[in-house]
């Protein structure tokens, strides 16, 4: 059975992710820290639990999302990994930096790809990928059916949509996604988002007001 947990970072209020098994193995979703106090934070949590992380794994690679990837690779010498889609947005990272006003060294380097239809394994479980584009190209949601959860990046969020003006976006794209992938699931699957705290696919259908009708 995983385990889901989520810290928040960086001046974007951006959720970290870590999601571990009985092994005490564990993926790293969105690593999102920005400068050494939240980066030793992270560290912390793993160490005091006894994890060991195998991979990073990522949503989406807008700035919010991928500040922590450098310090994790050095750290855990792990491999970073998101949809190929993404490749054009990670390239923008540095620019996007500036624009928002934060720092960055370099982009990261994604060592593999993750693709809809191929799971990911941690040890005896299974995370089902969904390509859910709109927010940008290659955004993806990871679906856990035993614990009836999703992480939906910002896909979706309590009450509200991911932005769709930013580069790559686009509304109906997203909404499209929306209602064929996530609002499809079992209306207890929680949904863990990129911002701002959990809600269910039921809440999300009954009030949302961009996604009602």
């Amino acid at each position: 059975m995983l385990n889901i947990h989520f810290f928040t970072f960086n001046p974007f209020q951006e959720n970290t992710y870590i999601i571990s098994n009985e092994k005490k193995q564990c993926w790293i979703i969105d690593p999102g820290m920005y400068g050494e106090r939240e980066t030793k934070q992270l560290i912390a949590y793993i160490a005091e639990n006894k994890l060991t992380p195998v991979a990073i794994i990522n949503t989406h690679a807008h700035i919010d999302h991928i500040l922590g990837i450098d310090a994790l690779v050095d750290e855990y010498h792990i491999p970073f990994g998101m949809h190929a889609d993404e490749l054009p947005i990670l390239k923008m990272a540095k620019p996007s930096a500036e624009m928002f006003g934060v720092a960055i060294k370099n982009e990261p380097t994604p060592t593999f790809f993750m693709s809809e239809g191929t799971p990911l394994q941690l040890g005896d479980d299974q995370l089902e990928l969904f390509l859910t584009p709109g927010h940008s190209p290659g955004s993806i949601s990871f679906y856990y059916p035993k614990g009836s959860w999703v992480v939906s990046g910002d896909v979706l969020f309590a009450g509200s949509i991911g932005r769709t003006d930013l580069p790559g976006g686009d509304f109906d794209t997203l909404i499209s996604s929306i209602r064929r992938h996530l609002f499809t699931l079992p209306g207890d699957t929680t949904v863990y988002s990129g911002h701002g705290g959990p809600t269910t696919i039921a809440e999300e259908k009954k009030h949302n007001p961009f996604l009602k009708g």
